[in-house]
């Protein structure tokens, strides 16, 4: 069974949504959750799964190799989950095609340092799009540039909020990337 390691930030939606899905997966487990925010509700939802969620440091993940030697040992796929650091080229270099990301809009469009949650949302909406949706990609040295695997795409309103249109993303998310996840790790 391979193993995955899931990096998170903030709430833990995403996180959550991939434990559940793999528990009843014989192809892959999540074997622990990475934060570097300690005030991140993805602990309480570990806790509540029984998955353990661990906090590092700024200093651990980009100045020395504890973070890569971890996941050396305990990984086989990473999963980024709302996390929002930049990965450091040792890792990137250590799970080649190996660390996915999920992207809240259909890159290229609204992606880059600063473009996470409803950053994007509002930008999508200022614009006017007529659409929006999800792209999952692998991770490289370069913020949501690594190479795309799958998009999926959401019809918006003229009405629509940032906040409605976050709503559809989460759908999107909920419902596509554990399925992603899987066929890229028995790909």
């Amino acid at each position: 069974m391979k193993r995955i390691v899931i990096f998170a930030s903030g709430s833990g939606s995403n996180a959550e949504n991939i434990i559940r899905y793999f528990t009843t997966k014989k192809t892959a487990t999540v074997v622990k959750v990475l934060c570097n925010n300690k005030d991140a509700k993805v602990f309480e939802r570990c806790k509540k799964l029984h998955v353990p969620c661990q906090l590092f440091t700024r200093d651990d993940f980009f100045n020395s190799e504890n973070i890569l030697q971890q996941l050396k040992k305990e990984a086989d796929s990473i999963v980024l989950a709302g996390f929002l650091w930049k990965i450091p080229t040792n890792i990137i270099t250590a799970f080649p095609n190996k660390i996915i990301n999920i992207h809240p809009a259909l890159l290229p469009k609204y992606g880059g340092k600063g473009m996470y949650g409803m950053h994007v949302h509002n930008a999508v909406k200022e614009n006017n799009e007529t659409e929006t949706g999800i792209t999952i990609h692998f991770v490289n040295e370069n913020y949501d540039e690594g190479a795309i695997i799958f998009q999926a795409k959401t019809q918006l309103n003229p009405s629509d909020t940032p906040e409605d249109i976050a709503q559809k993303i989460h759908l999107l998310e909920y419902e596509h990337f554990p399925k992603v996840i899987e066929t890229v790790m028995n790909g």
